[in-house]
């Protein structure tokens, strides 16, 4: 098992991405684990596409740089799947986890996933909707 975990975030502007990493962080951080949290975004507005980025390890993290090839992708705004590549870098074997009601066989063919790929759904909208009463999805997707 390698000593570090890295993890893309695909989200929108407003939906909470960057502080689902942020939150991710400091719970690792608390864990005893060296963490990395960090956006990657311009002039963003709400609604625009980004990305987030974790890197979770158990010896001192010394590269700063985006991540390439995360183990774990994370998409919190299943719509990006029509203008975003997220499979882009994904190891062979990534775990990917979509918020969608969508059967996970049918996502996992809109990503054009490999075998050895994991792709999990959750409804991560439709949580939040149920117990906060507002489209935040990024604490359920933390969750997952």
């Amino acid at each position: 098992m390698s000593d570090t975990v890295e993890i893309r975030w695909h989200g929108r502007g407003g939906q909470g991405t960057v502080t689902a990493a942020k939150v991710l962080a400091d719970a690792c951080l608390s864990g005893g684990r060296y963490v990395q949290a960090f956006p990657e975004y311009g002039p963003e507005r709400a609604g625009a596409p980004l990305k987030a980025y974790n890197r979770i390890a158990t010896k001192e993290l010394r590269m700063h740089c985006p991540v390439l090839n995360p183990q774990v992708v994370s998409v919190v705004d299943a719509t990006l799947l029509d203008s975003v590549d997220v499979t882009e870098g994904a190891t062979p074997d990534a775990v990917f986890i979509v918020n969608t009601a969508k059967d996970p066989r049918e996502i996992r063919e809109k990503l054009g996933a490999k075998s050895e790929q994991r792709v999990f759904t959750v409804d991560a909208t439709r949580i939040a909707m149920e117990t906060i009463g507002k489209a935040f999805p990024n604490a359920p997707m933390l969750g997952a």
